[in-house]
């Protein structure tokens, strides 16, 4: 559980780092949050690797899950457009990233039982 844990931190830290950025072009001061947000993000990824979670899988989940939160977030804070292609472009990620997922369980039980 500690993984998954580990894993949203590491989401929430770069949406907030990449959510700074976009602050930052108009209040320098976000900048700093922007670089916490991002060593924070990559620290919190490296302790997920670290507690066994399979690369493709940590870091597809991160990614995908990061830009439907940041396009979300960027609706709401900075009223940018979110259109149907965007939307199924999120949803396009988010079944790739399962289909990885469900392809790493898939192997991890095939090299148990032949293992």
């Amino acid at each position: 559980m500690t993984k998954w844990i580990m894993l949203a931190c590491a989401i929430l830290s770069e949406v907030t780092g990449s959510m700074s950025l976009k602050a930052a072009i108009d209040h320098p001061g976000w900048y700093a949050v922007t670089a916490v947000g991002f060593v924070v993000a990559f620290i919190c990824l490296s302790q997920v690797l670290r507690l066994g979670m399979p690369l493709g899988v940590a870091y597809g989940i991160w990614g995908a899950t990061g830009v439907a939160l940041t396009a979300a977030a960027s609706a709401v804070v900075f009223a940018e457009p979110i259109t149907g292609t965007m939307l199924a472009g999120i949803a396009l990620i988010i079944v790739g990233v399962l289909t990885v997922e469900l392809g790493s369980q898939h192997a991890a039980n095939k090299s148990r039982v032949s293992g």
